[in-house]
Formats: structure tokens, sequence, C-alpha cells
């Protein structure tokens, strides 16, 4: 495997900005954030890292998408937990708790993504520690996810958990900032039935009872939602834990971006 691996600049900051969780961090972290990372690329099939690797780093997809999950090649067996696509940030629960890596992220296309090492991080989060809490925001805010999603399987027919699921696609998990909707999900239907833990041909069916009421339109590798008020009907009403969660994201990043028009923020940590 070759991956290749570049400074990164500056300039990426207003597209890391348009997810919320990174547009709610102050400048001051957001910037530190970046000075301690580097870009690696990756050819479809490399790995950033595998299940047991202690290199904890805090990651976001810049470009491509990679799969989070289980991956064994000697027997071609794979469970698919994520799917990840710019600018969806991954890696923190490792940074954390210092534990070995859960999963394995390979690359499914050409793909770059900006890698935050804990030997560099680190050391700045313990100078400032006020930051921790971002990181541990993004923690718990997956956590409020993965709740959501384990109580949809268990209470939720297929057709609501599918809808809910694109609807989550279509936001980058609500985390688009400002929130804004992909019409197209490049998304293969095999990968969707792995992160629901169905069949393919169970999320054929359902994929084409939403398609005869004219919500979507499935091609080869694509998803097009074509009535999103109807698909957000069929998907129902989220958890008010979840909603207040991104609404005070959303609302720190306002925050963040006011402040930062008004002027030059000066922090006094480095």
């Amino acid at each position: 495997m070759t991956r290749l691996s570049e400074p990164t600049p500056l300039h990426l900051l207003p597209a890391l900005r348009s997810h919320v969780w990174f547009a709610s961090c102050s400048v001051v972290f957001q910037q530190a954030l970046i000075e301690r990372s580097r870009v690696v690329n990756l050819k479809p099939g490399d790995r950033l890292f595998s299940r047991g690797e202690t290199d904890e780093a805090l990651c976001c997809v810049l470009s491509g998408a990679l799969k989070l999950g289980s991956f064994n090649p000697e027997d071609d067996t794979q469970v698919l937990s994520l799917y990840v696509e710019p600018y969806q940030w991954f890696g923190e629960i490792a940074l954390i708790d210092r534990l070995p890596r859960a999963q394995d992220a390979v690359a499914d296309t050409i793909s770059s993504v900006l890698v935050a090492p804990r030997s560099l991080l680190e050391p700045w989060l313990n100078q400032n520690p006020d930051y921790w809490r971002d990181v541990a925001r993004l923690a718990c805010f997956k956590l409020r996810m993965m709740v959501m999603v384990m109580e949809d399987n268990a209470t939720l027919p297929l057709e609501q958990q599918l809808a809910r699921r694109l609807l989550m696609t279509a936001t980058n998990f609500g985390m688009n900032y400002p929130m804004s909707f992909k019409r197209h999900l490049r998304l293969p239907q095999e990968y969707l039935a792995r992160m629901m833990g169905v069949s393919r041909q169970t999320i054929n069916r359902a994929l084409r009872s939403l398609a005869e009421q004219n919500i979507i339109v499935v091609r080869y590798a694509d998803i097009e939602l074509v009535d999103i008020p109807a698909l957000t009907m069929k998907a129902g009403p989220l958890k008010s834990s979840l909603i207040n969660s991104l609404r005070a994201m959303g609302e720190a990043a306002d925050q963040v971006v006011a402040r930062e028009a008004a002027g030059p923020q000066t922090s006094g940590v480095s």
C-alpha cells in the first residue's frame, strides 16, 4: 500500500466549516487542529488504519469515501458500520481513551483524509484543556445517533428506517452547515444493506417501494431524492435530544461565524 501525505493548508478551513461540529468549535481550536494535521492520499482498497492499531488520530474525509467496519480479505467477509464522505470526522474515541482502534478504515475510492495524530494534537489539548470538550461533543453526538439507530432497529418498520438513513446521509447525519440536502447519494445498495443489517434483496424491495411512491429514483450506485418533504414525513420525527444537540451546535457555529466576522480573535494559546 502506498500512502502519500502532505502538510495541511489553512485554505481548507472554509470547506471544513461546512461540518457543523467543526464550525461550532472556536477559531483557536480550528486553527490548532489544522496546523497539527497532514493530508493522507489513499487509493481504493488502501487502509487508513486497521482494527487493533494504536495510531490514534482525529480524521476527516476531504474527498472520496471510506468504509468503516470489519473487513477480512482472507474470506471476503465484511461488516460495514459507516460510509464516510466529505466532511465527516471520525477517530475521536481512540483519541480520547487511547485504546486500540475498534474498526478498519478502508478507502472505497481515490480519497484524501485529514489526519491529526495524537502525538501532535494531545499535547496542545492538554495545555489548553477547555478544548477537550469540543472533542467530547463530537463523541457525544455520535453516541446519541447510535442510540437512535438501535431504537429504530428495534421499533420501526424497515421502510421508515430506510427513510431516516437516507435523510441522515443526505444531511451528513445532520451535520451540514448551513443545513442543506444532497439530492444525489452515491451509495451502493449493497453498502446500504450492510449498514442496516439486512439482505440486499430486502433493501431493494424497500427502495423500490419508495421509488413507486415517487419519493426517490434509484440508479446504479446512485439514489436521487426527488421529494424530500415526503421522505421527511416517511421518516417521522427524530428524538428531541438529538434535535436539541444539533440545534445547540448550529447556534454555536453561528456565534463563531459572527465573532470572526466582527474582527480577528486573539487567543493567548499556542
